[in-house]
């Protein structure tokens, strides 16, 4: 039996990655919010901000914790399944990976055991501080990461030479074309799967009329911040489009199955992509919005797939349905923060049952949207790992064997499922749990009674 170890590496590099994106999609926002938390009871003193930290931390801390193990893979899979994008690729990755290490795991490293352990012996501004910097290195972790992706999305900044590639301007390597848009369209995403998150948990102590104080705050600020985010995410998500268009025409072809260039074209809502006979069946297509929307013009263009090399032409179904996906999850999100915020007048939307059912099972929304945009970039920069620059086939280890790949992959599913199988049942104790067991802890670590429970008004 032969086995491709290239196919098998890419499909390892998928599994490690798709289930690692999901903590950082939540740890990101997370740590942030915590800082707010923090920083609200440290200049109001009200109880009910501290209770939330105390008890979002918990949840933090395990999912940091997860995301470290299975997230520290990924660069060693650079040397034992990439070792010839390491080669060529080396001078410009390392050191943005270096510098990830210098700054943010410094920062987490020195900062996060004050924040989980610091409560009671460090002065309430230096755990502010302390909430403050872990947040700051989760983002700069998520700077520097996309860094290198989007300089493999959008080379600049370097020069190949005798086939390894040599920086010329550190700051084109890292400010690339496509890293603006990048950065801030991950990072809101992490923010609104946080949002979703918090909104989940809050919508389930409503209903079972637990932590009423704790959930209704926790609903109401955050309905307020994803009426921000939500629409942001839209116009961050139609400036990377722009940039696609610029930088990967080639992605974009693939992600709007357009086979042939055209002007004044359709939005293609839905097609089965025929890549042998290169069209589309059962298109549902709109007149004129395909170059509206993708050029802002109803005149505008776009490059079809036919005007590229056929072995340059990405995989069209993946892109084509994972956006599509993204797409109508973010416009579901919408739907359901506009309810929220329409549904505050009287209180209602503590009370609507229908809508904290639809809060408590939108959980997975924001990782969905996360999964299906990863797919979207990935998938769509085929055949390429720099893009237009080095082929994904070229940049896999010469020595490896397809049962060398296939050990390792086997060796890598059982241990994610050991890894997220038990994260998933320590996290339901937390929430389980619940703030109130936080505010019993905070009791007999300080040695003094926990503050009793006040109405407070909406926030």
């Amino acid at each position: 039996m032969s086995l491709d170890p290239l196919i098998l590496s890419r499909i390892q590099f998928v599994w490690v990655v798709s289930w690692h994106i999901l903590l950082p999609a939540v740890t990101v926002g997370l740590a942030s919010f915590i800082m707010v938390m923090e920083a609200m009871h440290f200049f109001t003193r009200r109880d009910v901000y501290l209770r939330i930290s105390m008890f979002w931390i918990r949840v933090f801390s395990v999912t940091f914790g997860m995301g470290v193990v299975s997230g520290i893979v990924m660069p060693f899979q650079f040397g034992t399944n990439w070792s010839r994008f390491s080669d060529v690729a080396g001078d410009i990755i390392s050191p943005l990976l270096a510098y990830e290490g210098l700054t943010a795991f410094f920062l987490e490293a020195g900062f996060l055991g004050v924040l989980l352990f610091g409560r009671t012996l460090v002065p309430a501004w230096a755990h502010m501080v302390a909430a403050l910097m872990v947040a700051l290195g989760t983002l700069l972790s998520t700077f520097w990461i996309l860094a290198v992706n989007s300089w493999m999305q959008t080379p600049a900044g370097a020069r190949l030479v005798d086939g390894r590639f040599e920086p010329v301007s550190w700051l084109d390597i890292i400010f690339n074309p496509s890293f603006p848009t990048r950065l801030t369209h991950t990072v809101t995403g992490f923010y609104i799967t946080t949002g979703f998150v918090v909104l989940s948990v809050a919508a389930f102590y409503l209903r079972h009329n637990r932590f009423a104080q704790e959930s209704r705050l926790m609903l109401s600020v955050t309905l307020w911040l994803l009426l921000v985010l939500v629409p942001l995410q839209i116009f961050l998500g139609d400036a990377s489009g722009l940039v696609t268009l610029e930088h990967q025409p080639a992605k974009l072809a693939a992600i709007e199955a357009r086979w042939d260039t055209e002007s004044r074209f359709p939005l293609t809502l839905f097609a089965i992509p025929d890549e042998a006979a290169a069209t589309n069946h059962y298109a549902i297509d709109v007149p004129l919005l395909g170059s509206l929307i993708l050029t802002h013009s109803v005149d505008g263009s776009v490059k079809g797939l036919k005007d590229f090399p056929r072995d340059q032409w990405p995989p069209v179904a993946p892109p084509f349905f994972a956006f599509r996906i993204m797409v109508g999850v973010g416009f579901l999100m919408l739907a359901i923060v506009l309810a929220g915020n329409l549904l505050r007048r009287g209180e209602r939307v503590f009370q609507a049952e229908w809508f904290l059912r639809v809060c408590q099972y939108g959980a997975p929304l924001g990782f969905i949207a996360i999964l299906s945009g990863w797919v979207v970039t990935e998938v769509g920069r085929q055949p390429w790992t720099v893009y237009g620059l080095l082929r994904t086939a070229d940049s896999v280890s010469p020595s490896l064997t397809g049962w060398n790949v296939a050990l390792s992959l086997l060796g890598y599913i059982v241990t994610y499922a050991i890894i997220f199988g038990g994260g998933y049942v320590v996290l339901a104790r937390i929430i389980h749990s619940g703030p109130a067991a936080e505010e019993a802890h905070e009791e007999v670590e300080s040695g003094r009674p926990a503050a009793p429970v006040r109405p407070i008004p909406e926030a």
